[in-house]
């Protein structure tokens, strides 16, 4: 064969994205011991819409592939908003677009007591601290993203005195919204998520796997990397959003650490369809209001009510989408 002839053919091979590209130079190198392990990690606070249906594939679908691992995880840290009748519909959307995580079903709060203690060693390491200020004070001290924030008074706090008050956080010896632990990074950071972050909150709601045990919940910021890093996760798919938030990511895990192990981010871009509403939060008004018959109504764009459609419509439609999402 020709040399000519050898290009054309190399030319003529499709081309990987630049997530598998990744995830190909991480196993060239011999990262995490050559693992693939991803994660699916959906708030149980509402039905999966179609936009969800990417980032199954995405997770799913990469961990086949490279005959690795994928785990589900429900990040349930607001138990405010959250609800077991949305868990269920989320493992039956899953087996419905053809996937399954075996015996890798997992819960943030799973991770409840690892987090706390984690927090526990920010605050000895003078890494984290309780700050008394109302939430709109917190959030005017940080800043513009051409100006540099404004240190809490409460920053220099000694790490008995956070200790004490992090442990009557708690206890529920505070009222909600009246304080926060925040971690002590750099209110000077150009980028506004490394500015002294929130990390845990009071809410004194029953919790739907913890009931009362903990009257202090996690952030996301907080929860996800470290959950990834005590599940073993290589790859930490995210949707673009979560791009900013990527150096607070790798801080925590930073802090975290004991070896060479360490989860990576890698961000892609949402699905978005033309004239579609793609929030669960609205999605939820839709149904609280009346709007429609149900999050599996057929004109809504969930999962659920994508199946309705395939039995009242033309299964190609549905069928066209999602081979179009795992391509």
């Amino acid at each position: 064969m020709s040399d000519e002839m050898l290009r054309d053919k190399e030319e003529a091979k499709p081309s990987i994205s630049f997530i598998e590209q990744f995830i190909a130079d991480d196993l060239r190198d011999g990262k995490n011991s050559s693992r693939i392990h991803t994660r699916f990690p959906p708030e149980p606070n509402g039905y999966l819409h179609i936009g969800h249906a990417k980032a199954i594939c995405l997770d799913f679908g990469m961990a086949q592939k490279y005959s690795g691992k994928c785990n589900l995880r429900f990040d349930d840290t607001n138990p405010v908003k959250e609800e077991v009748e949305y868990i269920d519909s989320i493992k039956e959307d899953i087996h419905w677009l053809g996937f399954d995580w075996e015996e890798r079903e997992y819960y943030a709060s799973d991770y409840f007591g690892r987090l706390y203690e984690f927090a526990v060693t920010l605050i000895n390491k003078n890494l984290a601290y309780v700050d008394d200020q109302p939430a709109d004070i917190i959030s005017a001290q940080k800043g513009t993203p051409t100006q540099p924030g404004t240190e809490s008074p409460y920053r220099k706090r000694s790490a008995d005195e956070n200790l004490s008050l992090f442990e009557r956080m708690n206890k529920g010896e505070f009222e909600e919204g009246s304080c926060v632990l925040r971690a002590k990074i750099d209110m000077t950071s150009p980028n506004m998520h490394m500015r002294d972050p929130i990390i845990y909150r009071i809410i004194k709601s029953p919790h739907h796997r913890t009931g009362n045990t903990w009257m202090v919940y996690p952030m996301y910021d907080f929860a996800h990397g470290q959950s990834d890093y005590f599940e073993g996760i290589t790859h930490s798919l995210c949707t673009l959003e979560f791009e900013v938030h990527r150096p607070l990511y790798d801080w925590f895990i930073d802090q975290l650490k004991t070896d060479e192990y360490r989860p990576r981010q890698i961000e892609f871009n949402r699905l978005n369809l033309t004239y579609t509403m793609m929030s669960k939060r609205k999605l939820l008004e839709l149904v609280k209001e009346g709007k429609v018959m149900g999050w599996d109504d057929p004109r809504m764009p969930t999962l659920c009510g994508l199946r309705r459609r395939v039995i009242h419509r033309n299964q190609s439609d549905i069928l066209l989408i999602l081979l179009a999402i795992q391509k």
